[in-house]
């Protein structure tokens, strides 16, 4: 398995298609982290869309939205379906955050959380800078980093 990124150092770069809905409208773009610089990013790695604890976990930080931008975070799901599957995913559940489609575990790769050709559910946080803050990389993946964690994490940035 590749080495997770050392917190304290800058998160590395990577620039991924993927789909935002707004007003029932897909917004199909490429997202690049290094545009995100300015405000701190949470990047929810995610194994499969449509599977019933990746559903429960997006939902839920869909559902939170309001907290991470009262912390003036931005949240991004990143998982190995492509952005068709994740415009489906989004419409089903009404997500409101943009996933990302990284198909080739590429981005998984470098964050370290790889097995295979599979990715660990892992949760990263980027400050405004680029920098890597917390982490955390699920051993099983059945559970997932919930709301009030993250939170409590971004308001250490602050």
């Amino acid at each position: 398995m590749p080495k997770s990124p050392v917190i304290g150092q800058p998160a590395p770069d990577f620039t991924l298609p993927g789909v935002l809905l707004a007003d029932g409208a897909a917004d199909r773009r490429e997202f690049a982290l290094s545009a995100q610089r300015g405000r701190p990013l949470v990047l929810a790695f995610y194994p499969g869309d449509e599977t019933s604890v990746c559903t429960k976990q997006m939902c839920s930080y869909s559902a939170g939205l309001d907290r991470f931008t009262e912390l003036d975070a931005t949240v991004w799901g990143i998982s190995p379906q492509d952005v068709d599957s994740h415009e489906g995913f989004a419409r089903h559940h009404s997500l409101g955050m943009p996933l990302l489609a990284d198909t080739d575990l590429a981005v998984a790769s470098a964050y370290g959380i790889t097995v295979g050709k599979v990715l660990r559910r892992s949760v990263f946080l980027i400050d405004g800078e680029g920098v890597l803050r917390w982490k955390h990389v699920a051993m099983l993946g059945l559970t997932y980093q919930g709301i009030d964690t993250i939170a409590e994490q971004l308001r250490k940035l602050a």
